[in-house]
């Protein structure tokens, strides 16, 4: 599941946890992305040190064999996470869908967290090139779930996903238990208050007035916004 920061992506990762069949990832080249690039993130360092930097060994981990009795492997990856030396080959032995948000309350959230941050930091650029990369591949259209529409409809929206995906539908995929997972990445102490106290999806905020970004995050949504929109013509509806 390819997403954007801030796309309600760990809300997803719960969702998919709480199948009996389904074993979860979270973000599994955090480490190798903080220390290729450099980045300040929250808990940087910690997070180098917990979680695997060797690309290669990230790959080699997400092709070995499940544990008995799981049938799916559900990885929550960050599509900025992927960079560029990152060998794309394994990516044809997956199935890939694509978690995606308005990029003006995606930004205004990604500001209160980062600060600073810059267009590829969005996600939405690598979300692009990925799926284009699946499209060529397979022929087929991937799977784009906007998260505006999987608030508002959760078991149409998750129903409707997992028959896309060729899986069945489990009731347990609404519901889940508050508090942290031992799959958690290290980093949920800084990312993760919201979400741990959860037990569900969220219904979405009455709509107010559009969010107020400062003006290097207006130019980075008008450069983020025919992305979107180019993954978004292809969302699943329900």
């Amino acid at each position: 599941m390819w997403s954007g920061p801030r796309n309600v992506s760990t809300a997803f990762m719960r969702s998919w946890g709480n199948r009996e069949d389904t074993l979860v990832v979270d973000e599994p080249f955090y480490a190798y992305y903080l220390k290729a690039t450099g980045r300040d993130h929250p808990g940087r360092d910690e997070v180098i040190a917990h979680h695997e930097s060797d690309w290669r060994r990230v790959v080699d981990s997400l092709l070995a064999p499940v544990p008995t009795g799981i049938a799916i492997l559900y990885q929550k990856q960050m599509s900025h996470h992927l960079l560029p030396g990152i060998s794309r080959w394994w990516l044809d032995s997956m199935t890939h869908a694509f978690l995606i948000r308005d990029p003006r309350p995606m930004l205004a959230s990604l500001g209160e967290k980062l600060g600073d941050f810059d267009l590829l930091a969005t996600g939405l650029p690598q979300q692009v090139e990925i799926f284009e990369h699946v499209l060529a591949r397979t022929g087929r259209v991937p799977p784009v779930v906007d998260s505006a529409d999987l608030l508002a409809r959760p078991e149409p929206m998750l129903r409707a996903l997992c028959d896309a995906l060729g899986v069945p539908f489990n009731s347990r995929m609404l519901w889940w238990p508050e508090g942290r997972r031992s799959t958690d990445g290290i980093w949920a102490e800084h990312w993760y208050g919201r979400v741990e106290q959860s037990t569900g999806f969220e219904a979405p905020a009455a709509e107010g007035p559009p969010a107020v970004l400062s003006a290097a995050a207006e130019a980075i949504e008008a450069e983020c916004r025919p992305m979107y929109e180019r993954l978004r013509a292809h969302r699943l509806r329900a």
